[in-house]
């Protein structure tokens, strides 16, 4: 009976009405590793374990065709990377401080691996939490928390960082100028949480730093000042990064309302119960408008046709409402394992029909998946429509539009060894350091004599980070005679020209 189901899922995605595929589209997933919603499983804390779980999702991903990960490595001011500023996360080793044993960075690990399969690598942090509805037992002797307890405070069941501080903002660039310094890293992210979602009759108890440092705002503005203090960081952050590395982007995922249209006429036709600039003081617009951030990725984890939030309307506003930024779609896949989901997301398709009518708004660069869980599960046959459909052919990620740069060098001295049996693709490619440097390689082939559409995906037969490929086993390869050709793809995601071609 469920290979019926699967099956008869399967039959009824195929019959959506398929569009060309563009060529560069983000294809990305969340890797959430707070309360081990995706890795590492819980109570593993075996690094041979955790290795191999990553290995699996990591190639999971690729078979998708999927092209981005976003890691969490900061969920609660901790680390799942060696780090001066912040104790290893108790997430990984089961006490917050410990280092894994035996030893290994996960971070570097996932980044070795991803780039492996020519998968981005975004980091994602938390700014301001620092506890998750635990106490502060759970923390370490040596966490910050401990040495300036001033810059802490308390709401509802957890602590946060207060953001009116000026420390605090340094601190948190003292955190992100260290990841971007020592790794390579494709993309620092941001989620949804900056000051925490409001609790019912509680006021966030920033009053004293208010006060401290009004820097110019009145007892009545003092949600301006908080929406200052997010902007400020949020400015300071993308100098940070920049300043270090200018090709790596800084990209924010917010709440999918940034207003309602009752409190903004610029807001959506929603009457969503929370909103960022209001609630959480974050005004995503500003930092498009200005260039501060260099993608948005909005959480619309609502269906279509929902009354309150509709991901129709949604999709369009932001559509509308990116400044010519990177706009990649937050899509809720988890809800496809959820039971207790609306009926929308029990019922095959919702996904598919969302990633339909993104098709309709060309300024929609892609879509991120909340999150890996639902991947490896491949509920309602979600990776076989991937695969057969929507993602059936590889992908280059999209060049960012808020960060100049250049193109690599083309490959040189392509040329084929061996024979129909046993054929190597080889080819040369002067090093290059930076944002110039080589991420990976793109190889095409086309039928026939002559070199066809570089801008049609199908025409793409692999991705590779190494200075060669064996053809014998491509399918595509198999019968008749083809035209290749090999492309660079550097750091700022551009691609170079085609090298020379060779026949096959």
């Amino acid at each position: 009976m469920r290979l019926f189901l699967t099956a008869l899922i399967v039959f009824a995605f195929a019959l959506l009405p398929v569009n060309a595929q563009k060529k560069r589209e983000m294809r990305a997933a969340w890797i959430a590793t707070v309360a081990h919603i995706d890795w590492p499983e819980k109570d593993c804390t075996d690094p041979s374990a955790q290795k191999a779980r990553m290995l699996t999702i990591l190639d999971t991903l690729a078979a998708n065709n999927m092209n981005a990960v976003i890691f969490q490595i900061r969920p609660t001011a901790d680390a799942f990377y060696p780090s001066s500023l912040e104790p290893w996360s108790h997430w990984l080793t089961g006490q917050q401080g410990k280092m894994p044993d035996p030893y290994y960075d996960p971070l570097q690990f996932v980044i070795e691996e991803a780039h492996a399969r020519c998968i981005e690598v975004h980091v994602w942090l938390n700014p301001y939490r620092v506890t998750n509805m635990m106490d502060t037992s759970i923390l370490s002797r040596d966490h910050i928390f401990f040495k300036k307890p001033e810059l802490f405070v308390k709401y509802g069941t957890q602590w946060y960082f207060d953001p009116g501080l000026d420390e605090t903002r340094q601190f948190l660039n003292n955190v992100v100028k260290d990841i971007v310094e020592r790794y390579d890293v494709d993309a620092i992210h941001f989620d949804d949480y900056f000051y925490p979602y409001k609790i019912r009759g509680k006021e966030f108890p920033d009053e004293r730093s208010f006060r401290k440092y009004p820097r110019g705002y009145a007892a009545h503005q003092k949600d301006d000042w908080r929406r200052n203090n997010v902007n400020m960081v949020i400015e300071e952050l993308q100098h940070t990064i920049k300043s270090i590395k200018p090709w790596v982007e800084f990209g924010i995922s917010p709440f999918g309302v940034w207003r309602n249209q009752s409190s903004d006429p610029r807001g959506s036709a929603t009457q969503a119960g929370a909103q960022n600039y209001d609630d959480l003081y974050a005004d995503i617009l500003k930092w498009l408008e200005e260039g501060n951030i260099d993608y948005v990725a909005p959480q619309l984890y609502w269906e279509i046709g929902k009354k309150v939030a509709d991901y129709e309307v949604l999709a369009k506003w932001w559509s509308e409402n990116s400044y010519g930024k990177n706009l990649y779609i937050g899509l809720y896949a988890s809800q496809l394992v959820n039971p207790k989901a609306p009926i929308a997301y029990r019922t095959p398709n919702e996904l598919a029909r969302q990633m339909r009518l993104n098709e309709r708004h060309p300024e929609i660069d892609g879509c991120a998946f909340y999150s890996t869980q639902a991947i490896m599960k491949n509920p309602q046959g979600l990776c076989d429509s991937l695969q057969q459909t929507f993602y059936r052919y590889p992908a280059l990620t999209p060049i960012n539009r808020n960060i100049e740069g250049d193109a690599p060098a083309c490959p040189q001295n392509v040329r084929i060894i061996g024979n129909k049996e046993e054929a190597l693709l080889l080819w040369n490619m002067e090093d290059e350091e930076g944002g110039c440097a080589v991420a990976y390689y793109v190889v095409y082939a086309f039928e026939g004599d002559k070199i066809g559409d570089m801008n049609n995906p199908a025409n793409i037969i692999c991705k590779t980070t190494a200075r060669g490929v064996s053809l014998s086993n491509i399918p595509s390869l198999k019968n008749g005679s083809h035209t290749l050709v090999v492309t660079a793809v550097n750091k700022y995601k551009h691609e170079s020209c085609p090298s020379d071609s060779v026949r096959y």
